[in-house]
């Protein structure tokens, strides 16, 4: 059977045209931000709500409300976007049990919707560029098998580490759903998939934010003058137990994947690539640092750092009745009012310290091809600090 060519025109205005599908979280906003700094781009952002906190004001940028789980709502409001050249897919429905089939369903139904709306209207797109994580080689039950290249007993994934064999990863269910509608019959488009690990950025509207959790939890502990204790298991506080993927990497990444990396590596089957900073860490080396930054250093002496590790700590139970204390803290550093659910997921916290494998990626691919950008975790987790400080979500 004959394959179409995929007329390559731009708009009307001689303009790559971009849709991000989650444009308000983490990795949405920055992305959107790195393509209005290039010149060539025009962006839809499409969320349920918009930013309430420093949205987007650029004349090459525009809003779409829009419910994906809706597909009514979904085709009227999607209406207006045309001639659009690339996708990004950086959403996923958070209402349902992670791995459940329902959340499959559902985030799939999510997609698709999105697909038949813009399919029919976008004969000039190029590329889908899909976000999901490195949970893609893992389940609720257990890990698939890796690469190697790890020290003695660790794993290493690698992108073509298989699917894990049990649970329920709707990851799974996205990356098919992509293969079915970009892959076969006469109409092919190039997609690829973005796996990013512990990913650190600025949004409220986040559900498993990182830098938000550990920025409201600093804020209470100097309010309440408590220690800022890492709560977890002695292998996750000194061991290199899982990668950062810095926003603004990220964000890199996904334009680098949608355009450099497709003509080097060209596929329309779906190429996927780890999404990590590139260099290891050890929570046991940095967490003082961030302490200092946050305002709630001790002395920083060998004996206070181990102080500060606790097996019995949990950030559910010791912080999930400090809303009142966040509200207070919001109203005498004249923040942003948010609720303290709207930054910190304390279950996500005890969780992540707590991870019972190791979850590091390589990233010898996108080397190898040349993407090059690198961040230190401990500087991301500092500049994502700032930020969120500038935006006035958290205490100078």
């Amino acid at each position: 059977m004959a394959v179409e060519i995929i007329n390559t025109n731009l708009d009307a205005n001689g303009e790559l045209v971009a849709v991000i599908f989650g444009v308000t979280g983490l990795v949405g906003k920055q992305l959107a931000k790195t393509l209005l700094s290039t010149a060539g781009w025009k962006v839809y952002g499409v969320a349920r709500r918009p930013d309430n906190v420093s949205p987007i004001s650029h004349p090459k940028f525009h809003f779409i409300s829009c419910d994906l789980l809706d597909r009514r709502s979904v085709q009227q409001n999607l209406s207006p976007v045309r001639h659009v050249t690339h996708l990004f897919w950086i959403t996923w429905a958070a209402q349902l049990r992670l791995d459940s089939p329902d959340c499959s369903d559902q985030n799939r139904a999510m997609l698709a919707n999105a697909l038949d709306a813009i399919l029919p209207s976008a004969p000039a797109l190029r590329h889908v560029s899909l976000q999901t994580g490195i949970k893609h080689y893992a389940s609720l039950t257990r890990l698939a098998a890796g690469c190697g290249g790890g020290g003695e007993g660790e794993v290493v994934y690698c992108e073509d580490s298989p699917r894990a064999e049990s649970g329920n990863n709707f990851y799974y269910v996205l990356e098919d759903l992509l293969r079915e509608r970009l892959s076969c019959g006469r109409r092919m488009v190039a997609w690829s998939v973005l796996r990013p690990g512990l990913i650190l950025g600025c949004s409220n509207r986040t559900f498993f934010n990182f830098m938000g959790s550990l920025c409201v939890y600093g804020a209470i502990c100097k309010k309440l003058k408590m220690p800022f204790v890492f709560g977890g298991t002695a292998a996750c506080w000194e061991e290199v137990y899982i990668d950062g993927s810095d926003a603004r990497l990220t964000a890199e990444q996904h334009i680098w994947v949608a355009t450099k990396a497709v003509e080097i590596n060209a596929t329309a089957d779906g190429e996927a690539f780890n999404v990590c900073n590139g260099w290891s860490f050890r929570w046991k080396e940095i967490w003082g640092a961030v302490a200092e930054k946050l305002g709630v250093a001790t002395t920083g002496a060998e004996e206070e750092k181990e102080r500060m590790f606790s097996k019995e700590f949990h950030y559910t139970a010791a912080m999930g009745d400090k809303g009142k204390v966040w509200a207070e803290i919001v109203e005498e550093e004249g923040l942003v009012t948010t609720e303290m659910e709207e930054l910190a997921n304390w279950g996500f916290l005890d969780t992540l310290f707590r991870l019972p494998e190791k979850m590091v990626a390589s990233r010898a691919k996108s080397d190898r091809l040349g993407f090059n950008v690198k961040y230190k975790m401990l500087d991301s987790m500092l500049y994502w600090i700032d930020v969120m400080r500038n935006d006035k979500l958290i205490p100078s």
